[in-house]
């Protein structure tokens, strides 16, 4: 079972509320995390998110057109979802999207090798690029 990364684009309430019903979530900051700082490089947290094979789930609408962006997540070696759409929702609605959207994350996560980076939106769950 992976151990899921919320990284610091996801509003931090949405992160704890998720680590408070699963026992498979990380946040910067959290106990025993190793990203001791939602500050901490996105060099840095990619790094150690590969190097431990945690499943990176961001909130990053412009993914789809910053080859750079995607190119990190890719390089990182990270299985990675992205909120594509989710760029001006608020607390509630990030976590209801993440909420509706979980068990095809986890199913996708569990089932799939990465590197790779999928979209989640009210649509759906879809392949992006890897």
């Amino acid at each position: 079972m992976p151990t899921y990364y919320v990284d610091a684009s996801v509003p931090i309430d949405v992160a704890k509320a998720l680590a408070l019903v699963r026992n498979d979530i990380l946040y910067p900051g959290a106990l025993g995390c190793p990203v001791a700082s939602p500050n901490v490089d996105d060099e840095v947290w990619l790094g150690i998110a590969g190097q431990q094979d945690w499943v990176v789930i961001t909130k990053d609408r412009k993914v789809r057109t910053r080859p750079w962006e995607r190119r990190a997540l890719i390089n990182a070696g990270v299985r990675s979802f992205c909120m594509t759409a989710a760029g001006n929702y608020n607390r509630w609605r990030t976590l209801q999207l993440l909420a509706r959207r979980w068990d095809a994350i986890e199913e996708t996560a569990e089932k799939l090798p990465g590197p790779y980076i999928y979209s989640v939106t009210q649509a759906g769950v879809r392949f992006l690029a890897n």
